[in-house]
């Protein structure tokens, strides 16, 4: 099994898939890594030699941010916002959605469970 950024990736799939298990490279990332170290698509991590492998580690430290320092940085860049005490750090405050979905229906995800209001009734016309 391959350690990628400190990420085991799994070894039985496409090397264009398997950096998709890194936090913070997706599609595209994958893409360019491989074409940058010249890679083929269809080539599998337990098909890559010990020299590719330590090359891919090496590219993704050098070029990427990924993982802790990026989960990090996103955790920061929230606070800052809440610090502030603007219109988004409010929203993170809160627990509301932040970019300006509608909050009267839907919204269950960043709002968690929907709770009953005791004694309320519905009016029926």
């Amino acid at each position: 099994m391959a350690r990628i950024a400190g990420v085991n990736i799994p070894t039985n799939k496409r090397v264009l898939i398997s950096l998709r298990y890194i936090y913070g490279i997706g599609p595209v990332k994958a893409h360019d890594i491989c074409k940058t170290l010249g890679i083929p698509d269809e080539r599998r991590v337990n098909q890559l030699s010990d020299d590719e492998i330590l090359r891919l580690r090496e590219l993704i430290d050098k070029d990427y941010r990924v993982e802790g320092d990026l989960r990090r940085e996103n955790a920061m860049n929230i606070k800052r916002l809440i610090d502030l005490g603007c219109y988004r750090g409010l929203r993170h405050r809160k627990g509301l959605p932040v970019r300006g979905q509608r909050t009267h229906t839907n919204a269950r995800t960043r709002k968690g469970k929907a709770v009953a209001i005791a004694g309320k009734k519905k009016v029926t016309k």
